[in-house]
């Protein structure tokens, strides 16, 4: 593909070489191969320009950035100047990669976009079409599974799924839209024509610093990316639901509301029979009755919300609601791993205060004995949440054995701290008089990600008998700052609750506190 084809209107380059081949697109100068185009992005801790001269040795043929080196390039090399390099790099990755699937939903919000994207997925795969979904836990088609490291991977590699995908014959695709993603025009390109939107609450101020802020990354999926022809699905029981719906009306979209006080899909009852839910919802008119085959109020919100998804997307309403009954609830996300003498054990990705009340909310309707909950909270980026979340675990849980290892981050709060505070009487937060705490030992020179399995088995079979609930990574991982991917706790659950010790390999890694080359156990 030549250059000029890649670029828009705002780019400014020399003519001549405009007919120049581009074999490849990248932003990371050890990626570049002859005939690549490099974008140099500025990022929060690097300038990609830092990185040129890696990249022209490597061959590149033409650098994009927002300014011009302070080293002039050889004369073989085009320089292309944007005003936006992040956006120009993925609307060029768009069309070096051109394959779309017909339709696209893409959903956003604080928690739920992995299950609902995994729902759309599997409803539309009911109803007979070529689905996939891209998210937190990969990409997910009918040829199987492949781990992502990122919600929203970078514009290039997105770019490059969607087209394989499509050239495999995928013609439905659901996938998140975290807002890392829609500030830094990751999904700029895609022909999207259905956006959700689940809810809003405290998480990545490290990165946007307010949530005024954080909402108005969210809302760029309604505003900017969308087709103007598209559809709106948005959950309307939660705080700043309206601001979504006015910028989804301002852009023009066909809204479905979903909720109790929804005029679109509303939920009319829901009954818990066992580990399911009799839900009554009404849509146009009819109503629908399903059992739906999850845990918690917000699974019943993510089912509707993709629901929603799938009849914005053409489905018939009465075989979409019916779908749901077949629904199966995405890794890591309230998941039913075993039991323990009777005690069903969870597992549950949430980490941040509102996912993590949502999930002990959900479980404590089953409880008969006492509610256990094992969770930590990463302290490199918003330390803020920390605090919260432990005194949401000590008020709404019967035993809090807290990991005390922060996360590369010696000066901010640890859980344990956290859940210490709620005891004394001096903690501002409401304590529930029925919630204790243990302590599990942790190793300050390890990650958090590295004791983990040690820690869930010692819990669980001196908690025989009671509900347990623990946190987890993306898909029940542990995972460090690096995405680095360590014990896996739903393998360390399960293991615990057969009675089994278990093998474990001896894998090195780097310690990034100290530099030091150390060994972390496997499960295998």
């Amino acid at each position: 593909m030549m250059l000029r084809d890649l670029l828009t209107s705002e780019a400014r380059f020399d003519e001549r070489f405009g007919t120049l081949p581009v074999s490849g697109i990248s932003a990371d100068s050890r990626a570049v191969k002859p005939g690549f185009l490099f974008a140099a992005v500025p990022g929060a801790k690097a300038d990609g320009l830092a990185f040129l001269p890696q990249a022209i040795a490597a061959g590149a043929a033409a650098v994009m950035a927002e300014r011009a080196p302070s080293v002039p390039l050889p004369d073989h090399v085009a320089l292309v100047n944007v005003p936006n390099v992040r956006r120009a790099l993925a609307l060029a990755a768009a069309k070096f990669y051109p394959r779309q699937p017909a339709t696209i939903a893409a959903v956003t919000g604080t928690s739920g976009k992995t299950s609902v994207a995994a729902f759309t997925r599997q409803i539309w795969t009911a109803l007979g079409h070529a689905a996939a979904s891209i998210g937190t836990i990969g990409v997910i088609t009918p040829a199987g599974e492949v781990y992502g490291a990122l919600t929203t991977p970078d514009p290039v590699e997105l770019h490059c799924i969607v087209d394989r995908i499509a050239g495999e014959g995928i013609t439905h695709l659901a996938l998140e839209a975290s807002s890392h993603g829609l500030d830094q025009h990751r999904l700029d390109g895609l022909r999207i024509g259905i956006a959700g939107f689940t809810n809003i609450s405290r998480d990545h101020l490290d990165y946007h610093g307010t949530l005024e802020a954080y909402l108005r990354a969210k809302l760029i999926l309604f505003r900017e990316l969308v087709a103007r022809d598209g559809a709106a699905v948005i959950a309307v029981d939660h705080a700043f639901a309206t601001e979504v719906v006015d910028a989804a009306r301002g852009r023009g979209l066909r809204i479905i509301e979903v909720g109790r006080a929804a005029r679109g899909i509303q939920l009319i009852d829901c009954v818990i029979e066992g580990f399911s839910q009799v839900l009554t919802i009404e849509h146009d008119g009819m109503r629908h009755q399903v059992r739906l085959p999850l845990v918690g109020a917000f699974q019943v919100e993510n089912a509707l919300v993709a629901a929603g998804q799938a009849i914005a997307g053409g489905g018939e309403a009465a075989a979409v609601f019916a779908a749901l009954a077949g629904l199966v609830g995405a890794k890591g996300r309230l998941e039913l791993v075993g039991r323990k003498s009777g005690a069903p054990i969870f597992v549950d990705y949430a980490h941040k205060p509102d996912a993590l009340a949502k999930a002990l909310d959900a479980l404590r309707p089953y409880v008969r004995g006492k509610l256990v909950v094992v969770f930590g909270a990463g302290g490199d980026r918003d330390a803020g949440k920390r605090p919260l979340m432990g005194a949401i675990a000590a008020e709404k849980a019967d035993r809090v054995p807290a990991p005390s290892g922060p996360r590369f981050w010696a000066g901010c709060p640890t859980p344990r701290r956290s859940v210490i505070a709620m005891r004394r009487s001096a903690a501002p937060w409401p304590v529930s008089k029925r919630a204790t705490c243990c302590w599990l030992p942790a190793r300050a020179t390890r990650p958090v990600r590295s004791s983990g399995k040690k820690r869930c088995r010692s819990a669980i079979m001196r908690r025989s008998g009671k509900r347990l609930r623990l946190g987890g990574g993306h898909d029940g991982t542990a995972v460090d700052s690096r995405r680095h991917r360590g014990r896996d706790a739903r393998g360390a659950c399960r293991t615990a609750a057969a009675g089994r010790h278990g093998n474990f390999d001896r894998q090195p890694y780097r310690d990034g506190r100290r530099g030091l080359l150390r060994h972390q156990g496997r499960h295998t």
